[in-house]
């Protein structure tokens, strides 16, 4: 009776995590949250159970049945979805490749992919097709140290363990509240900050199913489930606080299976629904590779139908995988040496394999099309020097340093005052600092503009932050009182959710800029966004025809009376924005121009500014 319930959840925290990543539910990164709290009710209550009964805890026999049941299946889908890059990924990437392979393998690739600051819920143009495999790492850890952990408590008596879970559930919480707020990406993905989830599964356990025999509790727990999975967004901070709703709705759902309303059991104990709780796992291995290979094939996101065919296709695999490996494997009998040197010979190939893709990778990229045009993809991918020498503010920080470049004993000073929009003219404004003489002084910050419209927080992004930055900055323009500043800001970001007039969300923002920089420089100079490129340019031009790059969108000019307008879109556009511009590539990504663009341009540049008459 459990045992069919506990299926269909499964097959519903399978479902939504796969269309989250398919963009057709927003908050469906919940499912994962719902898969931690199954396994933390259900792996406790073997432990315990056989605790009870024998007095003891084979932990050889648990190890060995984490390892049939979880190696082959991910190390299937792991190779197979290597291979399947290896050749449809544009070559530049191989070095990411091999190194997501290699971190995948390790068993603390939640660690390494926190510490590589990929954010899982909001993932950039080229994401790694084996992030998805930290929640996996999570488990395996949460695996591993659990059952020690227990049969450590459970020799002073199951009061002991009850205590001592509840210690380690409380204490996890208040941790992954503290840390979703001051480090959100390592909050997301580590165990301290995970196992209340898990251990939340475990306290059902010990709580007597009377306490839940309100026949409106399980109601209830669909309800946070539903609202979890539609209100939640990639912008919701989590784990923290957000995630007790979904992870106390699981508990819930599953405290109150014995009264489920029929239609709940109609639902869950269904063919279908048995079918996909049982491929549940290989369902979840394969979702993202089957939906981010093909988009990073092509080079732009899916489209809704071609989303669907991902997910038809998800099914299947993951059934054949089912049917063929993970179901004969997890029951074979296989004596004890021969699987523990399968999980080491499995990984040591694995972790090898990595490498050597990596190893494999190239920066020389010759371009296909009507005209060949080589470029070292390192050199293109450079970024200003004031990311390297930490002038450019990152996630958390709230003040810029001297950051003085130029001429620094001049008696002009210039302000470059923005987000990464504005760094990125940092190269050509340099040039002309020694050019014209004068001191430039870098104050940038990432995802923060200059102007001051108020951002919904999103991953490590914070927008309070932002508004410290801002104030700091402002204080020193102010003091400063330099010729000119020049500000610029990526004009394309998201304004918080229910706001009724994006044009006046930016409009305001502007204002309020020009408000605080009255009086502080009789050049306030807006340099206008550089086009919006749909596609990631260097990895586009490494993959197939180079005129299908050439896409980029012309940026509207939205500036408001007040400033000094430059507007540098003619510089990179004709009839349309090309991607090689003069023998150089114009873009370093998805959004920013390059090193080398940005110095080719210091002349178009110098014209503008003396047009509004900074210079002579």
């Amino acid at each position: 009776m459990r045992v069919l319930q506990i299926q269909g959840l499964r097959a519903l925290a399978a479902i939504v995590v796969t269309l989250f990543h398919a963009r057709l539910v927003p908050g469906g990164f919940i499912g994962v949250d719902i898969f931690y709290v199954i396994s933390g009710y259900l792996i406790t209550g073997l432990i315990l159970r056989e605790i009870e009964s024998t007095g003891h805890l084979n932990l050889n026999a648990f190890y060995q049945r984490r390892i049939k049941r979880l190696l082959p299946t991910s190390v299937f889908v792991l190779f197979l979805t290597a291979l399947v890059g290896w050749f449809v990924l544009p070559v530049i990437t191989r070095d990411a490749l091999g190194r997501d392979l290699f971190a995948a393998s390790a068993y603390i690739s939640n660690y390494l992919f926190a510490w590589w600051q990929n954010d899982y819920q909001n993932l950039n143009a080229t994401p790694s097709p084996f992030i998805h495999y930290w929640s996996l790492a999570v488990e395996e850890q949460f695996y591993l140290v659990w059952p020690l952990f227990i049969l450590l408590l459970a020799r002073s008596g199951k009061r002991i363990v009850l205590i001592g879970i509840s210690t380690i559930t409380g204490l996890s919480l208040l941790l992954s509240i503290y840390q979703t707020q001051t480090s959100p990406i390592w909050a997301f993905y580590s165990l301290p900050t995970r196992a209340w989830e898990l251990g939340i599964g475990a306290l059902l356990l010990f709580i007597p199913s009377k306490v839940f025999g309100n026949k409106f509790l399980p109601w209830i727990g669909l309800l946070g489930i539903v609202i979890s999975s539609l209100y939640f967004d990639e912008k919701t901070a989590f784990p923290g606080v957000n995630a007790v709703l979904p992870v106390f709705a699981t508990a819930l759902l599953i405290a109150t299976i014995a009264i489920w309303p029929p239609i709940f059991n109609d639902i869950s104990n269904n063919r279908i629904s048995q079918w996909l709780g049982k491929i549940s796992y290989p369902l979840y291995l394969w979702h993202w590779p089957a939906l981010v290979l093909p988009s990073s094939a092509i080079g732009r996101p899916l489209r809704v139908r071609e989303r669907l065919v991902c997910i038809a296709l998800t099914v299947v695999l993951a059934h054949f995988t089912n049917k063929y490996i993970e179901e004969p494997l997890r029951h074979r009998k296989i004596a004890s040496r021969k699987i523990y040197r399968a999980a080491l010979a499995t990984t040591l190939v694995s972790l090898l394999t990595g490498i050597l893709i990596a190893t494999s990778a190239t920066s020389i990229i010759s371009t296909k099309g009507a005209t060949s045009f080589t470029f070292d993809l390192e050199k293109v991918m450079n970024k200003p020097a004031v990311y390297g020498d930490g002038c450019h503010v990152n996630y958390g920080e709230t003040k810029s340093g001297l950051c003085t470049y130029g001429v620094k004993n001049s008696s002009t000073t210039i302000v470059l005052y923005g987000d990464s929009h504005a760094a990125q003219w940092f190269p050509a404004l340099e040039k002309l600092a020694f050019k014209r003489g004068f001191t430039l002084i870098s104050l940038t910050k990432s995802a923060c503009p200059s102007v001051d419209s108020p951002r919904p927080d999103q991953g490590a992004f914070k927008n309070i932050h932002c508004e410290k930055w801002r104030k700091n900055s402002i204080k020193r323009i102010q003091k400063i009182h330099p010729a000119a500043v020049i500000v610029s800001s990526f004009q394309y970001f998201t304004p918080p959710r229910g706001y009724p007039d994006r044009a006046k969300w930016w409009s305001d923002g502007q204002q309020k800029l020009l408000h605080d920089l009255n009086g502080a420089s009789d050049n306030l100079i807006y340099l206008s966004d550089t086009p919006h490129p749909v596609r990631d340019i260097p990895s586009c031009l490494a993959s197939r025809n180079s005129n299908t790059c050439d896409s980029s969108e012309k940026s509207p000019v939205t500036i408001i009376r007040g400033f000094k307008i430059i507007d540098p879109t003619d510089w990179l556009c004709s009839d349309f924005c090309p991607a090689i511009l003069d023998g150089i590539v114009a873009y370093r990504d998805a959004s920013h121009i390059s090193v080398d663009m940005a110095r080719h341009l210091t002349s178009d540049l110098d014209k503008a500014l003396i047009r509004v008459g900074l210079f002579t």
